[in-house]
């Protein structure tokens, strides 16, 4: 991870100091499909190169959170982004599909409460990764990804995502 983040950033660790929380869905029906994704650790198909891509978490369709990778350390699933977020990945093939399942959205609303808290992060750096081409924080020295993104949680949905982040910190802070 610290060659990696050399060539693409400029720094060379493999710690993660967060300020971003990146929002993906996994494009599968099933955590064990996500599990196999990332327990293969592929290298990139366009620079084989390590590590191969990962989540800090995945929040499943029941609502159970698996965390993957510690938190103080970088992993790849935002090109630009990786040196300062968190990814969490949703079993799910849409945004809809996420917002819309009661267990899977009340425990990815808790988790990304906890992790604004713990790390300080302003609700407008928790992003889908859709969004992640305007984010300050955006940075990518390897031209032909500079401006990548993916279709996972767009503007709007993120828009709903963030009020019910906001509405549930706020109900935290007056309890």
């Amino acid at each position: 991870m610290a060659a990696y983040s050399e060539k693409h950033y400029g720094i060379h660790s493999w710690r993660l100091h967060p300020k971003v929380i990146v929002e993906h869905y996994t494009g599968s029906n099933s955590f064990s499909a996500a599990w196999d994704t990332f327990a293969a650790n592929t290298p990139d198909p366009e620079l084989g190169e390590l590590p191969g891509t990962c989540a800090h978490f995945i929040v499943d369709r029941n609502g159970r959170i698996y965390q993957l990778v510690r938190t103080d350390i970088m992993c790849r699933h935002t090109v630009g982004l990786n040196y300062v977020a968190i990814g969490i990945e949703h079993v799910g093939t849409s945004d809809a599909e996420i917002l819309h399942d009661p267990a899977q959205i009340r425990a990815s609303l808790e988790l990304s409460a906890w992790l604004v808290d713990r790390f300080h992060i302003r609700i407008r750096n928790v992003i889908g990764h859709n969004e992640s081409l305007s984010s300050p924080y955006h940075r990518e020295r390897y031209k032909a990804w500079a401006h990548q993104t993916h279709a996972d949680w767009k503007h709007r949905d993120m828009k709903v995502y963030r009020g019910k982040l906001r509405a549930l910190l706020s109900a935290d802070a007056n309890s």
